[in-house]
């Protein structure tokens, strides 16, 4: 057992992105969704998601993401429809919502 763990301590984990790039996927992400008033949320939301995954390695194993963005807003209009049904409350979940999608479609290549 002592040795297993020592073995994953070797492993390492990082994120290999730069800053730089992170801006710029970001300022795409900001100017698509402005452009388009909101719709294209959340295909920059994947866009820049599947950007963060492709730079994140884990004990030793790269990340990657598969979610589409038509998938994100299908669950979206859901999500605004519930929360205009509960007078906002359900807003208080979309973040945790969009987590578990997010992780739902994360995976080790």
């Amino acid at each position: 057992m002592e040795k297993e763990l020592e073995e994953e301590k070797n492993v390492d984990s990082y994120f290999d992105g730069g800053l730089l790039q992170l801006i710029g996927w970001k300022i795409v992400g900001i100017l698509i969704t402005v452009c388009t008033l909101g719709i294209c949320y959340p295909w920059a939301c994947c866009m820049i998601y599947n950007w963060e995954m492709k730079h994140t390695v884990i004990n030793g194993k790269r990340l990657a993401f598969d979610g589409k963005a038509i998938q994100l807003f299908g669950n979206w209009i859901k999500w605004l429809l519930l929360t205009i049904i509960t007078l906002g409350i359900y807003s208080f979940w979309l973040g945790i919502s969009l987590k578990k999608w997010k992780v739902k479609h994360t995976y080790f290549r």
